[in-house]
């Protein structure tokens, strides 16, 4: 029988899951008021403006990862990018893709959407293997036109001049102004995508994110793995019928495969202790269920923090820089 730790971890990652995402939309609201106040002339906005808004700003984080492996400095009008894009790649350096699972907000929702379709319909269904290889294949296209434009084919006077550029500084606001003026195509994409993924599981996670590619690649030179015992493993297939991302778990003695996200559904659906374990190669003995997740939030939280006590958080952009760059937002959006 399972432990209470193991029986209990989908209530402590639906838990984490959810506080994450109320922290990130919390971060949202703030940084719209703020932009907001801006806009109608405030001098002294009530609500300063958050860094960690700038977590959803990946494609100019990967922009300013370059600059830094460049000229070692971090860019200071958007630093917080940076350094939250740097807290992610090393969760999934050392900690599977945890940061799909136990943090990102659109994986949260991804879940909550599929959990609610199979409530609604019965059950999820699955798209047809080869065309679900087929489709895969398509994030990571993305991954590689990303990086291809921007680490292989931008030279280093392009990168800092981009990042110096009115666009970039407000960039941040673009994302926001998606948001709350969104486009119809935009609206009905996202119609699209909340009612297929209702119907398929993870349908933006497993099909179309480039930034869920990105860390699944890095996570394959991760230590912790799920590992199985195959000496007393009796084959009930309970792992592999309640994995998200369709990893066949009864069947691998170790799961090395970019698509775990290291969310422990098989750890906790297995009926067996001792059966499933998420733990480094080197580590022979039973390690506590919990482990795994407290070292990836530790690995988050901690580089968070290290940015900020190194003064690579705040961006040096005043409310009186937003207040002239504002106004020039529509011409920059197109």
């Amino acid at each position: 029988m399972l432990s209470i730790a193991a029986r209990n971890i989908l209530r402590i990652r639906l838990a984490v899951q959810w506080l994450f995402l109320l922290w990130i939309a919390g971060i949202g609201i703030r940084f719209g008021l703020f932009v907001a106040a801006v806009e109608q002339g405030n001098p002294q906005p009530f609500f300063s403006r958050p860094s960690g808004v700038e977590g959803f700003l990946p494609i100019g984080a990967l922009t300013s990862l370059k600059h830094w492996l460049l000229s070692g400095e971090i860019h200071p009008v958007h630093p917080a990018a940076l350094v939250i894009f740097l807290a992610i790649l090393l969760m999934s350096l050392l900690a599977k893709k945890s940061f799909c699972s136990w943090i990102c907000p659109v994986g949260t929702m991804s879940e909550a959407l599929y959990k609610q379709g199979a409530r609604l319909l019965g059950r999820n269904f699955k798209v047809w293997r080869p065309l679900d290889l087929l489709l895969q294949g398509i994030k990571y296209l993305l991954l590689f036109f990303f990086i291809k434009i921007i680490l292989l084919d931008m030279p280093a006077f392009a990168i800092a001049t981009f990042l110096d550029t009115p666009y970039w500084a407000v960039s941040d606001a673009k994302m926001l102004r998606f948001f709350t003026h969104i486009s119809a195509t935009a609206l009905t994409v996202l119609i699209v995508l909340t009612l297929l993924s209702l119907i398929y599981r993870n349908v933006w996670c497993r099909y179309l994110c480039p930034y869920g590619a990105l860390l699944g690649i890095v996570s394959l030179l991760s230590p912790f793995k799920i590992r199985r015992n195959p000496q007393i493993c009796t084959d009930c297939r309970q792992c592999s019928q309640a994995c998200p991302a369709g990893i066949a778990v009864h069947s691998i003695t170790t799961v090395v495969s970019p698509e775990c996200t290291g969310c422990l559904t098989c750890v906790a659906t297995c009926p067996h202790q001792e059966v499933l374990a998420m733990r480094p190669s080197i580590w022979k003995q039973s390690m506590p269920v919990w482990v795994f997740p407290a070292v990836a939030l530790a690995l988050f939280m901690g580089s968070i923090g290290f940015g900020m006590v190194s003064g690579h958080w705040q961006t040096v952009l005043t409310v009186d820089d937003y207040r002239q760059l504002l106004p020039m937002l529509p011409y920059l959006s197109h």
